[in-house]
């Protein structure tokens, strides 16, 4: 199959733009996104900058994205992607604006927040302990699907909190720290919950909007960690009264009430105070119907049912 490959190209030393250069391959089913981008350095331009290591999907090294889609070049097959997208395909860095030289890119924000949630075992090690200290099957289970991630930040640099938020923590670390946090061994689950419970930089700034799920090649699902941590804050009495807090309290309170969620009155607990600044919007919004009273709030007719599934899935009091 015949497939034209528009790639990205910038030399952050010579260049002052970036701009895309096409090439057109006969592709065989079993190439693969890394063989592409070989097959483009070796027969066509040498110059030609990505990074490469294990060719077997544990390194991470070779993450790029591929009309926007978040891959392991040496994991991904461009049958699927054709499949996908048809014969143009875009292939671009994990970030355009860290590009240091073509597919190549300083990932210095990344492992510096990485770093930040101390992403390894804290424990007081006896030097002859007269017994192992074991990890059940149960207890590794939790952890079984964090260990897999291998840091290619494919889900750091498709998560759009991380865009709109240099100070965002970002997906992988988070899912690193609760790795350890779950971790029976480890001594230092609360100082690492005193580092992602921060406003502004920590778990309560992740948007649910599941990016880094589907963009993890290693199925780690950093957004499931993510409402884990969430989880654990308040059950070790951690979690402070800030909007994101008190909006996770009042979305389980209206559910567990209604059934439904009163989302204007979701907006006045959240905010406290704050909610003063919506009020323009939530005259206009009440004159056109869109914002329920609270005495009018209608209630599910499965109520019951609500409630029942709201106390079989509550893990924490808040």
């Amino acid at each position: 199959m015949e497939i034209t490959f528009k790639v990205f190209r910038f030399n952050a030393e010579t260049d002052y733009l970036p701009y895309y250069q096409d090439f057109t391959l006969e592709v065989s089913e079993d190439e693969v996104v890394l063989d592409i981008l070989n097959r483009i350095k070796w027969d066509f331009d040498g110059s030609f900058s990505y990074r490469r290591s294990c060719r077997h999907g544990i390194c991470g090294s070779c993450a790029i994205k591929v009309n926007s889609k978040a891959v392991l070049a040496c994991k991904e097959r461009v049958i699927d992607l054709y499949k996908i997208f048809g014969s143009n395909m875009t292939i671009e860095p994990q970030s355009k604006s860290r590009v240091v030289k073509d597919m190549i890119i300083d990932k210095k924000d990344f492992w510096s927040k990485y770093d930040s949630v101390k992403p390894y075992l804290v424990s007081e090690i006896d030097e002859n302990p007269a017994t192992e200290h074991l990890v059940s099957p149960e207890q590794y289970e939790e952890l079984h699907e964090a260990d897999t991630c291998i840091q290619c930040g494919c889900c750091y640099y498709s998560c759009p909190a991380v865009e709109v938020n240099e100070n965002y923590t970002g997906p992988a670390a988070l899912a690193k720290a609760y790795r350890f946090n779950f971790d029976p061994r480890d001594d230092a689950k609360h100082e690492r919950l005193d580092i992602v419970n921060k406003l502004g930089s920590g778990i309560w700034d992740c948007v649910k909007c599941f990016e880094c799920a589907e963009a993890c090649p290693k199925g780690v699902d950093p957004i499931h960690k993510i409402t884990a941590l969430h989880t654990q804050t308040f059950k070790e009495g951690k979690a402070k009264s800030n909007v994101a807090t008190r909006h996770a309290v009042f979305f389980k309170t209206s559910i567990n009430q209604h059934g439904l969620l009163d989302e204007g009155l979701l907006v006045a607990y959240s905010e406290g105070l704050g909610v003063v600044k919506h009020i323009p919007e939530a005259i206009s919004m009440l004159k056109k119907g869109k914002i329920v009273m609270p005495w009018n709030m209608p209630k599910s007719k499965n109520l019951a049912e609500v409630k029942k599934l709201v106390k079989i899935s509550s893990t924490a009091k808040f």
